[in-house]
């Protein structure tokens, strides 16, 4: 048995969805199929819950027409008539939606978010699972939430492993199916409130039920030809990198690597599950392969974090930054669910580097300020090299003002500014 995992720009539109079915049916495996929402459906109904929120009813309900045509669109293209179910079925998931946003919020935005915002993931899978059957794919539908359960940390869902591992067994038997479509990024509490795993949270999905199944591997199908040493946008010439051992992928995911998830590894390290990451435009090809390897170093890897914020942190007395004080700052940034990207302190100063997260950096920037003098400096970036050497910090430093570095063995990570 394996899983797969389609990512959104392999679902983003009718011909992306047609080449899905072509993958599959070189596959006669026992296959779990994790999907994402459709292109960049997820962002379009971060729109709609900004809107929502922030009492613009009005462009909450335009900002969701806009993904409902897409996704309609999608569906004709496919091939699929207008009178076959899925247009109700969909129809149906749309209005539900809508009556949602005529209502006031009645949680918190990360509540909120995780109720509007995972039904990407559901309308995606209905439409693939739907064409599947269409074109010859036989497979079943499952929804996530009814077998990933999470505790009730909103946006962030920590996996109930108990339950989660009873359920998983009794929905995917392949007595009676070779294949399931599944959604990724979503779970639900005991209550069956909807939570989600963290943004783009389907490879974590897909390792999940890989490590549970005890899969023979998980395959991430991406539009790049498999992990490579620098993003495309940012370099011209990247190499693609044919092994890596699941230390170097921990590593590079932790420090922010877009193309696999960071929670995706360990499980499947913990059961000695390769991950291959391959390219769904060209299946053929070999791709990357995660695994138990070996070996003294690899090319350097560069990652890049845009706008970032550097926030400094010091003790109004001019104290040093000891164990109580780092105890309070650590709470708050958890309190708040906000990430950090690097850390560094003096005696009596604390820098941290974030993303620019604006539902929770003023709330944590006004609670610091409480206990401590703090300031921040915006438009950053946060460059990481894995396997650095002189030549390639050199690279990335030109026309950069260097703010922090930190440096390991292996890693070096520099917080810095352009200067255009």
């Amino acid at each position: 048995m394996k899983v797969f995992k389609f990512g959104g720009a392999s679902v983003k539109d009718a011909a992306a969805v047609k080449n899905i079915a072509v993958i599959l049916k070189q596959y006669p495996d026992d296959l779990v199929v994790v999907i994402s929402a459709m292109g960049k459906t997820t962002n379009g109904l971060e729109r709609v819950l900004n809107a929502y929120i922030s009492g613009d009813k009005f462009r909450a309900l335009s900002e969701l027409n806009n993904i409902r045509d897409y996704h309609f669109a999608i569906m004709r293209e496919l091939l699929l008539d207008e009178s076959h179910a899925v247009f109700s079925e969909l129809e149906n998931v749309f209005n539900g939606l809508k009556k949602r946003l005529e209502a006031p919020p009645t949680g918190s935005y990360n509540h909120e978010y995780d109720q509007l915002v995972s039904l990407g993931e559901i309308i995606s899978t209905i439409i693939v699972s739907n064409y599947l059957n269409f074109a010859g794919v036989p497979n079943t539908w499952t929804d996530a939430r009814q077998f990933l359960k999470t505790d009730g940390n909103f946006r962030e869902g920590r996996v109930d492993w108990d339950i989660s591992d009873r359920l998983i067994r009794e929905t995917f038997d392949f007595r009676n199916a070779h294949l399931y479509v599944t959604q990724g990024f979503i779970g639900s509490t005991v209550n069956n409130l909807t939570t989600t795993l963290g943004r783009e949270g389907s490879d974590y999905t897909a390792a999940i039920l890989a490590y549970i199944l005890s899969a023979e591997s998980v395959t991430v199908w991406k539009d790049v030809p498999g992990v490579l040493n620098a993003d495309p946008k940012w370099f011209d010439d990247t190499i693609r990198l044919e092994r890596i051992s699941y230390l170097d992928a921990i590593e590079l995911t932790y420090y922010g690597t877009s193309v696999i998830h960071p929670k995706t590894i360990q499980p499947l390290r913990n059961k000695g599950i390769r991950l291959y990451v391959k390219s769904f435009l060209h299946p053929s090809d070999p791709g990357t392969v995660i695994g138990e390897d070996d070996y003294e170093k690899l090319i350097p890897s560069f990652i890049f974090k845009m706008d970032q914020v550097l926030i400094h942190v010091h003790p109004v007395d001019f104290s040093f930054i000891a164990e109580d004080n780092l105890e309070k700052i650590f709470r708050c940034f958890a309190g708040y669910g906000l990430k950090i990207n690097l850390m560094q302190n003096s005696a009596i100063s604390f820098d941290v580097c974030v993303n620019n997260d604006p539902s929770r950096i003023p709330d944590v920037l006004a609670d610091l300020q409480k206990e401590f003098r703090v300031s921040s400096s915006t438009g950053l970036e946060l460059i990481t090299i894995r396997y650095y050497d002189d030549a390639t910090i050199s690279r990335v430093l030109i026309n950069k003002e260097l703010l922090l570095t930190q440096r390991t063995r292996k890693t070096i990570q520099m917080v810095v500014r352009d200067l255009g």
